[in-house]
């Protein structure tokens, strides 16, 4: 099985599907950003089983790299950062191969526009193969800080207008062009 983009979003549209279908009261309800991960991560988890992916997980606000280490990425100007993700996909550094698949932000449109901007750059550094060749994700070591995700999704849940806005990042950079998800 090749975890690829393509292999991904058969993953990804069921388990985005069966969230807004399962969890639309707890959304108009308003819950934290940090239950509605949580429960997205179980609809991932079950969307895996049916997909045969095995050996990964869906880890929300997961901080930790090998030998217990806080995650990092470097940013923009190369300066080492430390960094939770929302949810991500990934096998907790059991397949160093292909660790890391898919990193997801989540944001209530009442984020600020600097922090919902901190969540795009994020899922950037996080789907680049390597920063400027310094280090690379070459599936025999870990690298030194997170990167390599196939996949990063920027979602934002608008509980009001009914609807997620959905933008799909890959080699550092948005991937295709924003979706719109009716719920």
């Amino acid at each position: 099985m090749k975890l690829n983009a393509k292999f991904l979003n058969k993953i990804i549209e069921p388990a985005l599907d069966d969230f807004f279908k399962n969890e639309i009261n707890s959304i108009l309800a308003d819950v934290s950003e940090r239950n509605l991960c949580a429960r997205l991560a179980m609809h991932f988890e079950s969307q895996m089983k049916v997909a045969g992916l095995v050996g990964y997980y869906a880890d929300p606000e997961y901080n930790r790299k090998q030998e217990g280490q806080v995650k990092t990425i470097l940013n923009g100007n190369m300066e080492v950062i430390s960094i939770t993700c929302d949810l991500i996909i990934h096998s907790r550094g059991e397949i160093v191969a292909k660790d890391n698949l898919i990193a997801i932000e989540m944001a209530k449109p009442n984020k600020s526009p600097a922090e919902m901007q901190d969540d795009r750059n994020r899922l950037m550094a996080l789907t680049k193969a390597s920063y400027d060749g310094v280090w690379s994700n070459d599936g025999i070591a870990h690298p030194e800080h997170v990167c390599g995700y196939v996949k990063g999704l920027f979602l934002i849940v608008d509980r009001q207008a009914r609807h997620a806005h959905l933008e799909s990042y890959a080699h550092g950079a948005v991937s295709q062009p924003p979706k719109q998800i009716t719920f």
